[in-house]
């Protein structure tokens, strides 16, 4: 029943993450599970800070992008919002379809409530996706990639993180040399 949810996690580490590809022509950039664990490192130590429930937190980012899985990772020059939402949907709901009952239930719970950004945990990790994409920008900045490019990155994330301690990272993400 559940090796294939294992097989679909998996294939995580065969998806690349496509903004690298379309605004910063990488041609071989991180997968969207190299993103998740690096997500999930970092959620796991600012929730322990604050001594949130870092379980739910962790799963939370763990299950964020698992949909691309299936349906791949989508820009939002490719995609709105509201079909890509739909596409992942679908795409998770078909991945835990086979788990037992009581973890499937949990898992769409968590998934639904990251999907509508309906708790404070989701509201911190939508904004905690965001900070991981400027660490990898800055990352790939500092490997020479294009500097003018990646301010689209940093501006993006800018206008999403609204969290004090996180906006305290970002800039010392960004200021970092």
């Amino acid at each position: 029943m559940i090796l294939d949810f294992f097989k679909n996690s998996a294939n995580l580490k065969n998806i690349p993450r496509q903004g690298w590809i379309d605004k910063l022509s990488i041609s071989n950039p991180e997968s969207v599970s190299d993103h998740s664990y690096s997500m999930a490192i970092m959620c796991m130590i600012i929730s322990d800070l604050r001594n949130l429930n870092s379980e739910k937190i962790l799963k939370m980012a763990l299950l964020h992008d698992l949909a691309e899985s299936i349906i791949g990772d989508f820009t939002p020059e490719q995609i709105d919002k509201e079909k890509k939402k739909k596409l992942e949907n679908n795409a998770f709901e078909k991945i835990t379809k086979n788990l037992p009952k009581q973890i499937k239930s949990k898992y769409l719970e968590i998934w639904f409530e990251y999907q509508d950004n309906t708790s404070p945990e989701a509201k911190l990790i939508h904004q905690i996706d965001k900070l991981e994409m400027v660490l990898q920008a800055k990352i790939y900045q500092k490997n020479g990639y294009g500097n003018e490019k990646i301010e689209s990155f940093f501006n993006s994330a800018k206008k999403e993180i609204t969290d004090l301690k996180l906006k305290e990272l970002f800039i010392q993400i960004i200021n970092d040399e």
